[in-house]
């Protein structure tokens, strides 16, 4: 199926407070109690930037285009910003705004005549579209959440917005049936992760601008994990403050330094000891401005996805990014993970385009004991 009529009438819903748990090291955003504990600590939301990035691709058609959305910062506010024409065709109910308000959004702007929905969040946001409009209205996502295992969004916001573009230039775009998957919040706070399959959504499939589905599958290789393990821990510098992503491998490289650790948050390892668990954003930033020597990011791909910044570990922000620098981001990964790839790169969308930009390209990748490989980073751009 295609979608091959240039795009009129675009329908647009923002899940404001898509993904300000992560930063937070909430594990998800699920909930109002997650939201206000995220602002508690100083976290400010992204989402409507996330729109905002997607938006520009469709700027120089601006005269032809309307959007349709809720008031507001579940789309209105963003659109008119970028000066778009802004159809309101309603407005959220709860403050901030509900599941419920998003699925009305939904139906809503459906009815009212738009050819595609774009909507930004993450799988809960994507349950949401599933509930209101099933599989056979054309939708695309732009990621922002926390929980990013279906595979209805785009890479990236701006990849998203490329889609949209060749949507908008009339191009035959390619319609397909694509998973939508979720997690309960709760388990995956507890440390375990265990996705189902939720529904399909329509999206337009453009390129490799689509992200693929999450592996949730246990690294098998367990070999390869523990000389992954051996390799750095070997070389771990006593007076350098390591901030370690979540995931199994680098699970592994704390446990063979006799370090506890968490499976899915961020944590901080100095001199051989845990400095701190499952820090949020601001955590970590005090910690890297109290620490006197150097500092090093270790981090693993999502598997059969490729993400390696900007995809469950929030917590590691743009300004974390820029203070500790590429030269001192420790990526590892077994080789069959980077295998199943099949060629696409490894994926950064922190959040901050200029930073992603900055740090695309080949990258030092540890696959095992004494054993490494370059590997390309992209930020979803063409090149």
């Amino acid at each position: 199926m295609q979608l091959g009529r240039q795009v009129k009438n675009l329908g647009l819903i923002i899940n404001p407070w898509a993904g300000v748990g992560g930063p937070a090291g909430l594990k998800g955003s699920d909930g109002a109690e997650t939201v206000q504990r995220a602002l508690k600590v100083g976290i400010e939301p992204q989402a409507n930037q996330r729109a905002a990035l997607a938006l520009e691709a469709l700027k120089p058609y601006s005269d032809e285009l309307r959007i349709l959305c809720f008031a507001g910062d579940m789309g209105a506010s963003t659109a008119r910003k970028l000066g778009f024409s802004v159809s309101e065709v309603g407005v959220a109910e709860c403050s901030p705004s509900s599941p419920e308000d998003t699925e009305r959004a939904a139906v809503t702007i459906r009815n009212n005549g738009a050819d595609l929905i774009v909507f930004i969040g993450g799988d809960g946001t994507a349950r949401n579209i599933v509930n209101a409009l099933g599989g056979s209205f054309p939708v695309l996502g732009i990621p922002a959440g926390v929980k990013m295992h279906s595979a209805c969004f785009a890479i990236s916001p701006k990849a998203g917005g490329e889609i949209l573009r060749r949507l908008m230039a009339g191009q035959l775009v390619d319609l397909c049936e694509r998973e939508v998957r979720d997690i309960n919040e709760q388990s995956f706070r507890q440390g375990r992760v265990s996705t189902r399959y939720y529904g399909e959504l329509l999206v337009p499939q453009e390129g490799q601008f689509l992200q693929s589905v999450k592996n949730a599958g246990r690294e098998v290789e367990e070999l390869a994990v523990a000389d992954i393990a051996a390799e750095i821990t070997e070389e771990l510098d006593p007076e350098t403050l390591y901030i370690v992503g979540p995931g199994s491998t680098t699970l592994a490289i704390l446990r063979e330094s006799a370090c506890q650790g968490t499976l899915l948050g961020v944590d901080l390892l100095l001199g051989g000891q845990l400095l701190q668990a499952d820090v949020s954003a601001p955590q970590v930033e005090e910690a890297i401005a109290a620490h006197s020597g150097p500092a090093k990011i270790i981090l693993t791909a999502i598997g059969g996805q490729g993400h390696l910044i900007g995809r469950g570990n929030q917590q590691i922000s743009p300004r974390v990014l820029r203070a500790v620098g590429r030269d001192n981001l420790i990526v590892v990964a077994s080789k069959t993970k980077i295998t199943e790839l099949e060629g696409r790169p490894l994926l950064i969308d922190s959040g901050a385009p200029e930073l992603d930009k900055r740090w695309s390209g080949f990258i030092r990748v540890v696959t095992g004991y004494r054993d490494a490989i370059l590997y390309p980073l992209s930020n979803g751009e063409i090149q």
